[in-house]
C-alpha cells in the first residue's frame, strides 16, 4: 500500500512539475523520508527523475536551449562531485532547511505582475550561468532535487514553456546519471532505494506523457505563476519536514521566563543549554554551560572551596558587553539549587 501511495503522489508531483517547470523532487522528499533513511532519499529521487528527464528529452528535444546547457552543465557536474562526497559527512536536513526558507521567500513573486522580457534581458553572462550550474549541481547532490529552486533563472532568461522543460531535462540528465554512480560508490544506492526509485520513475514517465498534451494549452503567464507557487508550496512542505526531523533528532526548545530586574531566555539543543539574560541597567548577557575541566586551576580551586557538599555542580561561562565571568550552581540530590556563586 505504501508503494501505491508513492506512485500516486509521484504521478501528481511530476504532472504538476510539467506545469510549473519543476519541483517534483522537492514535493517528494517528505514522502520518501517516511520509507527511507534521509541519506538514501536523494538516490531514490535520482532514479525516478533520471528516467523522467530521458522521457522529456525524447518528447521535447528540439526545444533545448543549447547555450544554457553548454555553460550550465560542466560546472553542475563539478558541483555534483563535491556535493555527493559531502553527503556522507553532512546532514542533508540542514541543507533542506536553507532551501525551504529560500523557496518560501518567493511568495511575493506569486502576486507580482510578470515583466516582459526584452532582448537585452534574454541572456545572462556565461559566468553567471556557470555559477548557477555549480550551485545547482552541489545542492542537487545533497538533496536529490533542485529543479524548481532555479526556476526563476529559466523564466527570466526568456525561455518558452517547452524550452524550460527541455533545457532543464538536458541539464539534469547527466547530473542524475553521475549522481547515481556516485551514490552507488558511496553505498547510498541500496536495494530499497532502487526499488522505491523505480516506482517513482514509472509514475514520472506516465505523468510526462499525459502532460505533453496539456502543456501547450497553458499560457506563459499561468506557467510562471504556477512555477513560483510551486516554489513556495515546496518550501512550506520542505520546511515542515526539516523542522520535524530536527525536532526528533535534537529536541530543541526555548523557554522564556521573567526574572528579577529582567528576562531570561533558555535554548536547549541536545545536551547543550544556552541562555540569554537581560536585566535593566545591566544589558544583555549570553550564558553557556561548560565542562568543569575547562576552568583553569585557580578557578577550579575556588569552586571546590565554595562547595558545601553538593551532589552536582554546573558551570556557566557568562559573556556580557564589558566582560566575561563565570557562575557556579550547586545542586542537591533532588536537583534543587542550594547555592550560586559568581566569579571572574
Amino acid at each position: 500500500m505504501m508503494y501505491v501511495t508513492i506512485f500516486l503522489v509521484a504521478f501528481i508531483a511530476f504532472a504538476l512539475s510539467m506545469v510549473c517547470g519543476g519541483g517534483a523532487g522537492l514535493l517528494l522528499i517528505p514522502v520518501l523520508g517516511y520509507v527511507l533513511p534521509a541519506a538514501q532519499v536523494p538516490a531514490a529521487l535520482s532514479v525516478g527523475t533520471s528516467l523522467s528527464a530521458i522521457t522529456k528529452l525524447y518528447l521535447f528535444f528540439r526545444q533545448i536551449n543549447w547555450h544554457m546547457v553548454k555553460h550550465f552543465l560542466p560546472a553542475a557536474l563539478l558541483g555534483v562531485l563535491i556535493g555527493a562526497w559531502l553527503l556522507s559527512y553532512l546532514a542533508p536536513v540542514y541543507i533542506e532547511l536553507c532551501m525551504a526558507l529560500f523557496l518560501v521567500c518567493n511568495l511575493p513573486s506569486v502576486f507580482k505582475k510578470p515583466s516582459t522580457v526584452n532582448a537585452s534581458q534574454r541572456h545572462y553572462s556565461t559566468h553567471f550561468l556557470t555559477f548557477i550550474g555549480l550551485l545547482a549541481g552541489f545542492i542537487s547532490a545533497l538533496t536529490g532535487a533542485v529543479g524548481v529552486l532555479f526556476n526563476g533563472v529559466y523564466l527570466r532568461y526568456g525561455l518558452t514553456k517547452e524550452e524550460i522543460v527541455a533545457t532543464r531535462a538536458a541539464n539534469e540528465i547527466f547530473l542524475h546519471l553521475v549522481k547515481l554512480c556516485l551514490y552507488a560508490w558511496f553505498g547510498l544506492l541500496t536495494h530499497e532505494a532502487l526499488y522505491v526509485g523505480l516506482w517513482v520513475a514509472v509514475a514520472a514517465v506516465a505523468a510526462t506523457y499525459v502532460m505533453k498534451y496539456v502543456l501547450p494549452k497553458i499560457s506563459i503567464r499561468i506557467f510562471s505563476k504556477v512555477g513560483y507557487g510551486a516554489m513556495v508550496l515546496s518550501g512550506l512542505i520542505l520546511l515542515n519536514s526539516a523542522v520535524i526531523r530536527i525536532q526528533e533528532a535534537h529536541d530543541p526548545n526555548i523557554h522564556l521566563a521573567r526574572v528579577s530586574k529582567g528576562y531570561d531566555a533558555t535554548f536547549n539543543w541536545d545536551d547543550l543549554i544556552y541562555t540569554v539574560e537581560f536585566k535593566y541597567g545591566e544589558g544583555f548577557e549570553f550564558e553557556r554551560i561548560i565542562p568543569f575541566a575547562q576552568l583553569d586551576d585557580a578557578r577550579q580551586a575556588y569552586v571546590h572551596a565554595e562547595d558545601i557538599g553538593a551532589d552536582k555542580v554546573v558551570i556557566e561561562k557568562v559573556y556580557s558587553m564589558k566582560k566575561i565571568s563565570y557562575e557556579a550552581y550547586f545542586y542537591d540530590s533532588r536537583n534543587q539549587l542550594i547555592k550560586k556563586v559568581k566569579f571572574h
